[in-house]
């Protein structure tokens, strides 16, 4: 009996870990989904799918010193659909990537995302204009909702040189965006390149 009873919890300790790491990667599945509706959002000049990304009562903090903190979901959504339809107006295109290099949980509900992100600005090809790309920091704090997913509280961002997203370390599990490569100098006109990730806001 003595020897059915420690076999018993010798299984139960080795059995635990197993779960922990698949529940671990579903975790870091849901979480790297984020960066895909960010990513749709861009490419369609749509900011619907960003309704899957921020809670309800999500807090913006811009870089902008004319501009407050925004407050609520519905007006974040505003800003990126007021920036979306000014570059719909000029007939361009986005796409967007992240790179995240730390994922900080405070507690199973809630996680700090530290990120690098990149944004890339296509004129209208009868312009000739050359591609324009910018890089941000990101910082964004992320808690589940009533129904278990994950959604973004608090959302900070800042310019960054280029250079940090290209050389950005890559984490196993994390999302580490590839769409990129590194442009030459010649098409990257700094001057030029648009407002993007802070557009909206």
């Amino acid at each position: 009996m003595k020897f059915l009873l420690t076999a018993l919890i010798l299984c139960a300790s080795l059995a635990a870990p197993v779960f922990a790491a698949t529940n671990d990667k579903a975790e870091q599945t849901a979480l790297n989904a984020i960066y895909g509706e960010f990513i749709k959002a861009f490419k369609a000049l749509d900011a619907a799918p960003l309704a899957n990304v921020y809670a309800d009562d999500t807090i913006y903090v811009p870089e902008q010193n004319s501009v407050g903190i925004v407050k609520g979901k519905t007006d974040v959504l505003a800003l990126y659909q007021k920036f979306f339809d000014r570059v719909k107006k000029r007939r361009a295109a986005l796409d967007v990537d992240f790179r995240v290099i730390e994922r900080l949980h405070t507690s199973t509900n809630e996680v700090t995302e530290i990120v690098y992100y990149m944004v890339r600005y296509h004129p209208p090809q009868d312009t000739e204009e050359p591609i324009s790309e910018f890089a941000g920091k990101l910082v964004m704090m992320l808690k589940k909702n009533n129904q278990l997913q994950w959604r973004v509280q608090l959302d900070m961002s800042n310019r960054a040189d280029a250079k940090l997203y290209y050389d950005a370390t890559p984490h196993p599990n994390f999302y580490y965006g590839e769409q990129f490569s590194e442009l030459t100098p010649a098409v990257v006109p700094e001057n030029n390149s648009p407002n993007a990730y802070q557009h909206t806001k």
